[in-house]
């Protein structure tokens, strides 16, 4: 049978075998894109059973297109659990151009202000004290 977009499918291979699903995209050759009671993802052509029937689907379909399309063919349809939208949550902007300036400076005095190290005084370094010298022991002749 030929591989299409609708084409009725059971996985036979990985964590979704054994469940029915519809072909929506055709990668290439050897991957498709599909849906249904799997994970919608890229599959092997090889990992797939095509089955005879076949659903009207528009390519790179919906999930509710997916499951509609089951119904009609006689399938049950797991519910797949959908994520809610992140809210966004809005940013305290500066009311004037005076403030973001003054947050400015004192952010430049305060970098200022830390960095700076008070300087110390410089004064000669005093002179190296000469250690008194040994007093030179005489030698013994020799006899």
């Amino acid at each position: 049978m030929t591989i299409e977009v609708g084409r009725l499918c059971v996985k036979i291979a990985g964590r979704d075998a054994g469940k029915e699903c519809l072909i929506i995209d055709v990668i290439d050759d050897t991957f498709v894109m599909v849906d249904g009671n799997t994970r919608r993802r890229k599959c092997n052509i090889k990992h797939l059973e095509v089955l005879p029937k076949i659903a009207k689907l528009k390519a790179k379909a919906t999930h509710e297109d997916v499951a509609k399309a089951l119904k009609e063919l006689g399938f049950n349809v797991e519910v797949k659990h959908v994520a809610k939208p992140k809210k966004k949550v809005a940013k305290k902007v500066a009311t004037s151009k005076q403030t973001l300036k003054e947050k400015v400076v004192a952010k430049v005095k305060a970098k200022t202000i830390k960095t700076e190290k008070p300087k110390k005084d410089v004064k000669s370094k005093p002179k190296a004290v000469k250690k008194p010298a040994k007093p030179k022991t005489e030698k013994k002749a020799k006899n």
